[in-house]
């Protein structure tokens, strides 16, 4: 048996590559706004955006924001192997804007009434991360 054989017979994790320059440039007090246009393909600036949307009461705004951000991490998940289902773990850094995304589309579906897509998105988070679930819930 080799070792780290999973077991289970499910996918292996997906890891996004490290794109640390968004991250940091969001740490350093850049606006979402700002990164996202120079980092369009960047999951966590489009989540920053949705999540000061929603704290801003701009729920469509922000539903918007996380729908951008999901779909450019589907395409980034995609682009390193991932099939469609199987772990994205929020302990590793550079998954954490898919998973933000997907967390604030789940939440701004609900609060606009997409009541199937909030489950969708919610079973979704949870089955591919179940820390990411109940850190960012």
């Amino acid at each position: 048996m080799a070792i780290h054989e999973n077991l289970l017979g499910g996918p292996p994790p997906t890891h996004l590559p490290d794109d640390p320059e968004p991250r940091e440039l969001l740490a350093a007090g850049t606006s979402p706004a700002e990164v996202a246009a120079k980092h369009p393909a960047s999951s966590l600036a489009w989540a920053q955006l949705a999540d000061d949307a929603y704290a801003a009461g701009r729920t469509v705004e922000s539903y918007a924001y996380a729908r951008t951000g999901y779909h450019r991490g589907l395409d980034a998940l995609r682009r390193n192997g991932w099939k469609g289902h199987g772990p994205i773990p929020f302990e590793h850094e550079p998954n954490r804007g898919f998973l933000r995304a997907l967390h604030a589309l789940a939440r701004a579906a609900q609060a606009i009434g997409e009541q199937e897509e909030y489950e969708r998105c919610t079973t979704f988070l949870k089955e591919s991360s179940p820390t990411a679930a109940a850190t960012l819930s």
